[in-house]
């Protein structure tokens, strides 16, 4: 269905492409106060996907928040778009999601109607992922907004960080690219329907088969790939584990569309600050054109996972992946450190 008063036009910004540049955030957070525990083993200072506070030798606390305006018009799968991306941050930690509260915002001109289905979309993808709304908070304000605060649980020993890729690793990636500049080009109406189906299907789809998948082989490292991008997300796995990160373009899977368009400019804002937060880190050791780089630095909403496990297993994993995850691919591997953070080759 769609509302009279259209999702996305009460919204000055779509999905992850909201997301503080992940430099702007860091500076922020500089100079807190802030008490240690060790049982929390992972916090914010850790630029990680989630929280982690071990309860005790065979659990562990996960938990996550994430939240955006609309990028959708249809009421219910913006409510399950927001939802399955704010669950994949546990997925992305190695866990599993047990409960979550929704977090609404809701326009002036908005239906009663419309927030029901926003709220359903919301709980269906929290019921596939085996999870349970147990409340939450609603707000009126300028702007629809919606997500969820989630936990999720793992065994300690097998919480996975976006900081401990080895050298010889391999980097697996299970989502294309290209879904913030599809979604900049639909707001020019210069994107098919099917197109658009497409994308809203992949963002409405869980990353819980990938790491039902992934978490059987020895993975080391996982980050999900979102606001920050391709780039943004593998800069920060390549500065925490203090290695370098190679990226095979050509191997990397994208919405064809996404480079039509980027060719065009139409290109979110948020790939401008993703470019501005990792560049300086980057060597580009081959000719790659501009609209391929901005596929790399576009945000992503709902986007796949990224992780990096031994060369010896990257195949076994690839193809169990495509069995279900058909666009999953390999997408690079890691070094030792060099000069750079990053190498697109």
């Amino acid at each position: 269905m769609e509302t009279e008063v259209k999702l996305t036009k009460l919204a000055s910004c779509a999905g992850c492409g909201a997301k503080m540049g992940a430099g702007t955030l860091a500076k922020m957070l500089e100079g807190f106060k802030a008490h240690s525990d060790p049982q929390l083993i992972v916090g914010y200072d850790k630029s990680d996907d989630a929280s982690v506070y071990v309860l005790d030798e065979n659990t562990a606390l996960i938990q996550t928040t994430d939240f955006f305006p609309p990028i959708v018009d249809d009421p219910y799968l913006y409510g399950k778009i927001a939802a399955t991306n704010a669950l994949s941050d546990v997925y992305a930690m190695g866990g599993e999601p047990r409960l979550a509260l929704n977090i609404l915002c809701a326009a002036e001109g908005m239906e009663d109607s419309t927030i029901r289905e926003i709220l359903r979309g919301g709980y269906d993808a929290a019921y596939d992922a085996g999870a349970i709304i147990t409340g939450g908070h609603t707000i009126k304000g300028a702007e629809p907004i919606y997500g969820l605060a989630v936990s999720g649980f793992a065994h300690p020993q097998r919480v996975l960080t976006n900081s401990n890729a080895k050298p010889g690793d391999v980097l697996i990636l299970t989502k294309p690219l290209g879904i913030g500049i599809i979604t900049t080009g639909a707001k020019a109406d210069m994107v098919e329907k099917e197109v658009m189906d497409r994308i809203y299907a992949q963002m409405a789809t869980l990353n819980k088969a990938a790491r039902d998948i992934m978490v059987a082989y020895d993975v080391h490292s996982c980050t999900d790939v979102t606001g920050f991008a391709l780039m943004g997300h593998s800069y920060e796995m390549a500065q925490g584990s203090n290695c370098t990160i190679h990226i095979q373009v050509d191997k990397v899977p994208y919405h064809p569309e996404a480079l039509e368009l980027a060719s065009m400019g139409l290109v979110p804002a948020g790939a401008y600050r993703n470019r501005d937060y990792a560049q300086a880190g980057v060597s580009i050791r081959k000719g790659i054109s501009l609209a391929m780089e901005d596929i790399l630095y576009d945000p992503q909403t709902s986007g796949g996972l990224l992780f990096a496990l031994p060369e010896a297993e990257a195949e076994a994993c690839l193809a169990q992946l495509k069995q279900t995850i058909p666009n999953a691919a390999i997408i690079g591997y890691v070094t030792e450190k060099e000069d750079s953070d990053l190498v697109l080759e």
